[in-house]
């Protein structure tokens, strides 16, 4: 059950991290903000709290899953 618990955390993380870098630098801007002055291309926020979360979330799992308990 441990060893099931560690590699389902791996990949967690691995997918949140993945989803959070897609977010970030690949996909294409999600809205464009048009000032007086300028332009600026936003991309999705939640998508990137999402990924970071599940990534955060995957690695909790697998580190709390990996100690040795007394």
């Amino acid at each position: 059950m441990r060893a099931v618990l560690i590699i389902l955390g791996i990949v967690l993380g691995a997918a949140g991290g993945a989803i959070a870098y897609r977010a970030a630098f690949i996909a294409p801007p999600a809205a464009i903000v048009v000032t007086t002055s300028s332009a600026h291309e936003v991309q999705n926020v939640w998508q990137i709290v999402g990924g970071l979360a599940l990534l955060i979330a995957g690695a909790l799992l697998a580190f709390l899953a990996a100690r040795r308990r007394a």
